[in-house]
This record gives structure tokens, sequence and C-alpha cells, in this order.
């Protein structure tokens, strides 16, 4: 018998489309919620069709972002199958939207309509650019106008765009928080609220450091390859076979590295004693380490530095970090069986890990509008 998990018995209406909604609502269906999946009829999701990689006829890209869930049909602009949906408003303890701002409150679904008809009801919606605006977000645009791309490149001429959505997920990341934060606190008063998230201030909040270096002190900073603005050395570096990784971030790791480098006397050489002065003199030290780390390979110098806590590894493709976390126990694939598919559907698993309550992988990803209402059954039976 499975353990319910955390979140067991919390319906959410899941209006969200492609990204950001879809990761948010799949993280609390992993924890134990009950996620219905409003898709457009003979359509569905945006990322349906987005292809390649394939599963057989499904793309890879829905199938990462929508397990544990229902999915119903409905056109919202049909009378009946807009009440379909105020209906599951009515009866869920959330709903998710990331419909352009305006277009859910149109419909009737907005988050003023959804508390008249359910006032304990906890309202996420998710913009490009917030409420009161209508522009259209994607994560490209985001990462570009966000200043994203502005500190990502080999150098200030070449901005580079994250080989991931990581707004989008980012933002994902943030509206599951907002929604837990807002149930807790229906839980202590009954009263439901409006959580709001968008993908420009998630980015300007993600990029942490690099935002508040221009918040607090001014400093618009540019693109350094893979350099860190602020510490040294961390970057990539050759070695005799693959690039590694130094990431060191005090002067006892420093002191360490250079002595398995066979190099001590550089630890109190003043151009290098700390971390300030390594920044200054970052070129001379690129110089002493890459000539040390040239003589052996970047497995050998990862398993030499990380015996004596130097934080360092191979550059790896993806192939060879899901192999690197499966040495490490981490189990990072989920297996779900699905006898309606001819193979079991292997995932990504959930990265968080709950002692009495871990997150569970219960259902493959639906096949567009399999939930839905037949006739002769109601339409949720939550």
């Amino acid at each position: 018998m499975t353990t319910p998990g955390a979140l067991d018995g919390l319906v959410i209406a899941d209006f969200g489309r492609v990204l950001a909604g879809p990761y948010a609502t799949m993280i609390l269906a992993d924890l134990g919620a009950e996620v219905i999946k409003i898709e457009r009829p003979g359509v569905g999701d945006d990322t349906r069709s987005w292809g390649p990689p394939w599963v057989g006829e499904e793309s890879s890209y829905f199938l990462s972002v929508n397990r544990n869930k229902k999915s119903v049909t409905l056109d919202l602009r049909d009378a009946q199958d807009l009440e379909v949906a105020q209906d599951l408003v009515r009866t869920a303890d959330v709903v998710v939207q990331n419909f352009l701002p305006g277009t859910m409150d149109r419909l009737g679904l907005g988050y003023d309509a959804a508390r008249e008809m359910n006032p304990s009801i906890v309202y996420c919606s998710i913009s490009g650019f917030g409420g009161n605006n209508s522009l259209p977000g994607y994560d490209l645009l985001i990462q570009a106008v966000g200043g994203l791309m502005s500190i990502t490149g080999p150098d200030p001429r070449s901005p580079t765009k994250v080989g991931v959505a990581v707004v989008d997920v980012i933002t994902g990341l943030h509206a599951s928080v907002g929604i837990l934060a807002a149930l807790r606190h229906r839980d202590r008063t009954g009263e439901g609220q409006h959580v709001e998230v968008n993908l420009l201030s998630s980015l300007l909040s993600a990029l942490a450091n690099q935002s508040s270096g221009y918040v607090a002190a001014g400093v618009v900073p540019q693109a350094m390859g893979n350099r860190h603005p602020s510490i040294a050395p961390y970057e990539l570096f050759d070695t005799a076979d693959r690039q590694l990784v130094l990431a060191v971030g005090n002067d006892r790791q420093f002191a360490s590295l250079v002595d398995v480098l066979g190099m001590p006397s550089l630890a109190t050489d003043a151009r290098f004693m700390t971390n300030r002065e390594r920044v200054a003199h970052r070129e001379e030290l690129f110089d002493a380490l890459t000539l040390a780390l040239a003589s052996h390979t970047a497995d050998y110098w990862f398993e030499k530095l990380t015996a004596r806590g130097v934080p360092c590894g191979p550059l790896n493709n993806i192939a060879d970090a899901m192999a690197l976390a499966e040495r490490l126990n981490l189990d990072p694939v989920a297996t779900i069986d699905d006898p309606r598919r001819a193979a079991p559907i292997r995932q990504v698993a959930n990265p968080i890990r709950l002692s009495a309550t871990p997150a569970t992988y219960r259902t493959a990803p639906p096949r567009l509008g399999e939930d839905s209402a037949t006739p002769a059954e109601p339409a949720f039976p939550c």
C-alpha cells in the first residue's frame, strides 16, 4: 500500500501550458496532489507537438512535466464546457493558469470570479511580465530582456542563452513555493488568496549576486565566459584529455589545490594569497594552473583533488551527469509502468527527498483527454 503523499487530498485545477505552470503542478502532483490538467480538444498542450526527441509518437518535452496528472479536454469558449470548468474551480483547492493576462477574466474564470465561486481558493497566475502587462512571455525572450543573455557567453559581444528554458523552471519553482505558502495561510485562517509570479521578476531574483551587484553597488556585469566575477579560480581548465572545472571558494581550498598540483608556493605568493588578489591576477593564475593540469587527465585530477576537499569535476554531457548521479546513489531516473503503453516511461526523478512522505510516480503523463467525462459519468470524480 502506497503511503499518502504530503499533499494527499489536495485538488489542483491546472490550466497551465508549456513549461512554467506544468512544472509547478508536476512538483505538487509528485508530492501527492491530484492535478486535473485542462487541455484544448484535439490539440492539447502546445508541448505535445514539440519534438524531436519523440518517445514513440509522444513528445519527450510534454512527458517531462506532466506525470501524475489527469487530462480533461474543454473548449473554454463553449458555454457547456465553460460550466464544467467552473464546477472544477468550485471544488478545487488550487487553480494554476498561465494564459495572457486578462484571458481568464474574459472567460469568467479569473481570480475575482473564482473567489466568488470558492472563497478559500488559492489561485496562482503565472505571466511573462506581471498581471498588468499583456506581453507574451517566452523563455528566450525573458533571457534576452531580463539580462541573463548579457552575462552568458564567451564575451560581451556574444550574448548566449542558457541551454534549457531555465527561466520557466525557476518561475515554476517560485509558483510552487507561493502556492504552498498560501495553502499554509489558508490552513490557519480559511482564507484563500491570489498568488502571482512572473518570468521577468523570477529571473531578476534568480540572478542573485549579479543583479544584487547592480542594485547595491551600481555595477553592470558583463559576460565572462565560464569565469566568475568575484571568485578565482572558478572556471574551466584544459587537462591531458578533457576539460575540468575548478570552483575554489576559499583560501584553504586554494592551498590544497596548489599542494596537490605540486606548486605549494603559490599559496604564499602575494598575487594569490587571498581571493581578492587571485581575482586581480586571474590571468597569471590561469596560466600557472593550466600548465600544471595538462600533465594528467580530468578523471585523475578529479580523484586527487576531491580527496583533498577541492571542489572540481570533469566537463560532463547529460549522459555522463546521469551516470554520476547513479554512482552517487541519487536515483535520478523514475520508471513508470503504464499498461496503455508498450514500454515503461522513464523520467527524471523529483529531486525533493522527504523521509515520511516521499514523492511518488503513480501515473504516466496522460494521453490527451483520457480523463474527460463520458455522458454517464460526472466530470470530475475527485
